[in-house]
């Protein structure tokens, strides 16, 4: 159960950064020159989106949160936590700002593409578009490398006040005959 779960993991991983890495270059690449084209890719990166992208992240996370539950020491790892809570910030982003703003904007370019004036209703579904894209990547490429790095995060115990070497006074403070130095003659 827990390599299963481990594997279906892994590849909804690789799916979701792969599915952000197709939406990014699809907005850099992809034909915008007319607004039947521009409506074309918002569909495109809606389906990727809705068909990639979302399923990818919600079995990764529900795969992760399985793991966690089967595999009782993760319970105790930081790690662990930190990437089930990177894992529902990156759920409500993809979910909520991505997923519908790849729809709502794949709608309103289509009503461009038929002639209807909605430019400035797609400009501000665009506003933060690769400031979000950046950021979901950004959590996933994290969750990653604490999935392979796993470093211990935990508490150090406080440490022993480090204290110098006393230093025992001789009884007689002024130096010896041989220690004193003469002046020259």
């Amino acid at each position: 159960m827990r390599k299963t779960l481990k594997i279906l993991h892994t590849l909804a991983s690789c799916g979701l950064i792969g599915g952000l890495a197709c939406y990014m270059i699809m907005l850099v690449m992809a034909p915008q020159e007319t607004p039947a084209a521009y409506a074309d890719l918002r569909q495109s990166i809606a389906d990727i989106s809705n068909y990639v992208l979302l399923p990818s992240l919600a079995i990764a996370l529900v795969s992760g949160l399985f793991s966690m539950a089967v595999h009782r020491p993760f319970q105790n790892k930081r790690w662990a936590w930190i990437k089930a809570a990177m894992g529902l910030l990156m759920f409500k982003g993809v979910l909520a700002i991505i997923g519908a703003n790849a729809d709502h904007a794949a709608t309103l370019s289509r009503r461009i593409a038929n002639g209807e004036p909605a430019g400035e209703l797609l400009d501000v579904a665009l506003a933060n578009e690769w400031l979000t894209l950046g950021v979901i990547m950004a959590l996933s490429v994290a969750n990653v490398v604490l999935g392979v790095w796993r470093p211990r995060l935990q508490r150090r115990p406080p440490r022993l006040a480090r204290r110098a070497p006393e230093v025992v006074p001789e009884a007689d403070s002024a130096p010896a005959e041989s220690e004193r130095t003469r002046p020259a003659a």
